[in-house]
């Protein structure tokens, strides 16, 4: 399980990297790593750079200079090393080679966390890095992902939303405050029949109120006021009041937006269709369409014999691992070229700066008016020797014309994973709904996938 938070940095990026590789926390940097720079010391230079040459491109250069990206792991469940590979992977996975960072793994509180301090403009367009919930939902779906990959727990998306480490594992034992707002919101917007009547039950159940831009709540003994927007999306006021009203556009907008085929619904065995007469009713009819719809996809899609359709799950599910392994292979290649292209770069560009500063008299005050310049030519001849060695180095325009066809690959695998995703979603409802249509128990669909096998 981790939990993730980002952060945006606006100050000093030096300050916040040697924060983040203190020796006494990473276990004598044994626990640090980099990507795109030469080492964590250099990091904050080759940061300035690239957003200094996004400048003189034309580039509009945002006030945040760099995002701080924390994976907090819950205690016990990952030792440090594993963390630490956790953590490249998914800044590798995220950054998708195109952004500088430093990565550290703690190991000084009772839980391993990684900190990642990424550039918040690319290092191969110049771009600068947006933030915003969209992209936010997707890092710790990534998270997660990845989490589940290395055997990790996950934590549920209910219990997921706006917590930090802290908050959630305070919520475990009981002590949030957010959780214990969260869980008085959630009983008492069931039961109020206004606004006006929420926030009088708010009162007494021991709620100071203050309204404002945002409304905020604080229970008796506790220091601070919490804004209520703070502890998830479907608790601002906007919000609370359509709770109140009985109302979720976001729900009706998805009903109305849902497209395909849905799953048949066990009304035998479902608690909400014994106890209520209208709700099976309805869902008697739902089972009759979808399984109309069911019947006409395999109409239409020449999937009438069980065979076939096993053999089509498999074949979609194959061709979405595959694209899988595929992209894996062309972003692992896209990493090396990236940073190879920007070094090689800097190399050319700066070496008669290097070299002036070769024949300089008076060395000292020659470095100290050309420090930038020389700290990222000395990093890039650095990564460069780590690199190729002594071999001779590739020419730019090869590397930018492979760059060129490894990101239209990239694109074109993302477009086709997608697809596959969609499919394979759409195809497991489908044979879900035959093993339910035909009531197969657990031993007989183990059966028709055995006699699939030999068809």
């Amino acid at each position: 399980m981790a939990i993730t938070k980002i952060k945006p940095i606006r100050g000093t990026v030096n300050k916040a990297i040697a924060y983040i590789i203190d020796p006494k926390k990473t276990d004598d940097e044994l626990l640090v790593s980099s990507f795109g720079c030469a080492a964590s010391d250099t990091a904050a230079k080759e940061f300035e750079w690239t957003r200094n040459l996004a400048a003189q491109r034309g580039m509009q250069i945002p006030k945040v200079i760099a995002r701080h990206l924390i994976q907090s792991f819950d205690i016990g469940e990952v030792s440090p090393e594993k963390a630490h590979e956790i953590g490249k992977q998914f800044a590798d996975e995220w950054l998708k080679g195109k952004y500088e960072y430093v990565i550290a793994t703690h190991i000084d509180k009772g839980h391993c966390h990684n900190h990642i301090i990424f550039n918040a403009v690319n290092f191969i367009d110049y771009h600068s890095y947006r933030s915003n919930k969209r992209t936010y939902r997707e890092l710790r779906q990534l998270s997660d992902e990845i989490c589940k990959e290395h055997g990790l727990s996950v934590i549920p998306p209910s219990q997921n939303k706006g917590m930090d480490y802290k908050e959630y594992t305070e919520a475990k034992r009981g002590t949030s405050w957010k959780q214990k707002l969260r869980q008085t919101i959630d009983r008492l917007v069931i039961t109020a029949k206004d606004w006006d009547e929420f926030l009088k039950l708010m009162q007494e159940a021991g709620y100071e109120i203050k309204p404002g831009k945002y409304i905020s709540f604080r229970a008796e003994g506790q220091e601070r006021f919490t804004r209520a927007k703070t502890i998830g999306e479907n608790y601002t006021e906007e919000r609370l009041k359509e709770r109140i009203a009985g109302r979720n556009p976001r729900k009706q907008r998805m009903q109305t937006e849902r497209k395909g085929i849905s799953l048949i619904i066990d009304i035998q065995n479902s608690i909400k269709a014994q106890e209520s007469k209208g709700y099976a009713h309805w869902a008697k009819i739902h089972n009759l369409q979808e399984a109309a719809r069911t019947i006409n996809y395999l109409t239409e899609n020449g999937l009438l014999r069980y065979a076939d359709l096993e053999a089509k799950v498999e074949d979609i599910h194959s061709s979405y691992d595959r694209t899988g392994k595929e992209l894996i292979t062309v972003e692992s290649r896209l990493r090396e070229v990236q940073p190879l292209i920007k070094n090689i770069s800097n190399y050319h560009r700066l070496k008669p700066v290097y070299e002036a500063y070769q024949r300089a008299k008076d060395k000292a005050a020659f470095r100290s008016s050309h420090e930038a310049e020389l700290v990222i030519f000395e990093a890039a001849r650095s990564t460069l020797l780590a690199i190729q060695g002594d071999a001779k180095l590739p020419s730019l325009k090869s590397l930018r014309a492979e760059q060129e066809q490894l990101t239209q690959e990239q694109q074109r695998l993302y477009e086709e994973r997608a697809n596959f995703k969609r499919q394979a979603k759409q195809i497991d409802t489908i044979r879900a709904n035959v093993i339910s249509y035909l009531n197969l128990s657990p031993e007989q669909e183990m059966q028709k996938a055995k006699d699939a096998q030999r068809e």
